[in-house]
């Protein structure tokens, strides 16, 4: 054989043998990207840091994965368990959030100045006044308060199993809400038996199926406003936050009035909350639409979408 020949020979064998560690490779960076990170969780301070950190990594659909919901150990008709209806509502909460970011990304990219004075006006979206303004903080910085009030929140170790949640050394929501200690760590802790005595807690599976639901409907709605968004409808962030806003609460409220009228026709939930007999009210901004009392649903819930509407223009 030339000399010629072995070095095409030794070139076909290296080039064979790059393409074998290149096939193998692939599948591995497929895995290690499907991978998802892992986050201290093993003392109620690193669970905070850990929250804010997915923020950081542009992770918020795993925020849903530290809350605890603690599940009676009853099983459904469909042979469906509480367990699996919560984390199926978990698992669609955080489908919803990262479409809420990758939205969020889209605005701060297409509106940066209007974003950055957005932002400097300090506060969360539950400060705001105004329909508009309420869901146009929503869309710019959704997740911004957690990552700039880090410093602010502590969790302090009972000693028992429990943390208290505080801010700025006040007991956050008078002390309700708190974080327990799990088998996967530290996680904030829902106060079911509390909200469950309210009589607006699900208790059945197609209630839970609701809640699942309703996250599913926001997240198309957001899916609905990203593709307006790409478009280029929306001159100004106001008007993308006021579109935005009109999506997200046609979609949440047609499952919020479903859940409500399935809680006020349990027997075992009737009149609970002080919703009024046959029906129930709904709040927007100074208004309260009654809803079912009336004898004439569709009429209540037009009237209610009219108001609403109005409220955002």
């Amino acid at each position: 054989m030339s000399a010629t020949a072995r070095r095409i020979s030794r070139l076909a064998r290296a080039a064979r043998a790059a393409a074998v560690r290149a096939a193998l490779a692939v599948p591995a960076l497929g895995l290690q990207a499907c991978r998802k990170p892992r986050y201290d969780t093993s003392t109620p301070a690193a669970a905070l840091d850990a929250m804010a950190q997915m923020v950081k990594d542009g992770r918020p659909e795993l925020l849903p994965t530290m809350v605890d919901v603690e599940a009676r150990d009853i099983a459904f008709d469909d042979g469906g368990t509480e367990a699996s209806a919560i984390e199926d509502v978990k698992r669609k909460a955080g489908d919803m959030l990262a479409q809420l970011w990758r939205v969020s990304l889209k605005i701060k990219k297409r509106y940066p100045a209007e974003v950055d004075k957005e932002i400097a006006k300090g506060g969360t979206w539950a400060t705001r006044g105004g329909f508009g303004d309420v869901f146009t903080a929503v869309v710019s910085d959704p997740f911004g308060w957690l990552d700039a009030n880090r410093s602010r929140l502590t969790a302090e170790d009972l000693g028992d199993g429990t943390a208290a949640f505080e801010l700025d050394g006040t007991p956050v929501l008078g002390g309700t809400l708190a974080m327990r200690e799990t088998d996967a760590g530290w996680r904030v802790s829902v106060p079911v038996e509390l909200i469950r005595s309210s009589g607006y807690f699900p208790d059945t599976r197609e209630e839970w199926a609701v809640l699942a639901y309703m996250m599913l409907a926001v997240e198309n709605a957001l899916g609905d406003f990203e593709a307006e968004l790409d478009s280029g409808k929306f001159a100004r962030l106001s008007d993308a936050g006021e579109r935005a806003g009109r999506l997200i609460a046609e979609s949440a409220v047609a499952q919020a009035v479903i859940f409500a009228m399935m809680q006020q026709h349990d027997p075992a939930k009737k009149g609970a909350a002080g919703a009024a007999p046959g029906g129930f009210t709904i709040k927007a901004g100074n208004a309260e639409i009654p809803v079912g009392s009336t004898g004439d649903v569709n009429r209540d819930l037009g009237n209610a979408g009219d108001i609403m509407r109005r409220q955002a223009e």
